[in-house]
């Protein structure tokens, strides 16, 4: 796939994410909790000022600057590695879910969470968590079996 297709799917992504978040925060009340999947899943509207597993909380310029360096480098390695097609969905993937926690951070200064697991006990987390932490599945796998087909 060319450069511009990975990018694309990174904002389609990216759009999705947000598009989550607005219908979350338009529809349920801040810290509440709605059931979805009765016993599976529910919906959440929850604030996050850090990072995954709220570490770093309150650390917004140095999420910013990670941030930042992070998407650099997964730009960068796109471009270089856009014909490892796994690396590349990888990166993808988690340039998407970057930009999504992104925003957030830049427009609102916490993160946006929704999805609560409720057969276990699990941080609440949102579209970019879930593409950010597949893109990274994805990533150590492509770099054990080291994919570079066309």
């Amino acid at each position: 796939m060319p450069l511009i297709g990975y990018l694309a799917v990174s904002l389609i992504i990216f759009g999705l994410d947000q598009l989550v978040k607005y219908l979350v925060v338009t529809h349920i009340k801040l810290d509440t909790t709605v059931s979805f999947i009765p016993h599976v899943l529910s919906l959440s509207n929850v604030r996050n000022d850090g990072a995954a597993w709220s570490i770093l909380q309150g650390q917004q310029l140095l999420l910013f600057v990670i941030t930042v360096a992070a998407l650099a480098v997964m730009l960068v390695l796109l471009k270089k590695n856009r014909n490892d097609r796994l690396f590349a969905w990888a990166l993808t993937l988690m340039i998407g879910g970057t930009l999504g926690n992104f925003l957030d951070r830049l427009r609102l200064g916490y993160v946006v969470d929704m999805f609560t697991l409720d057969f276990m006990n699990f941080p609440i987390f949102n579209v970019a968590d879930c593409a950010l932490t597949v893109g990274m599945i994805l990533l150590i796998i492509a770099l054990f079996t080291g994919d570079d087909n066309e």
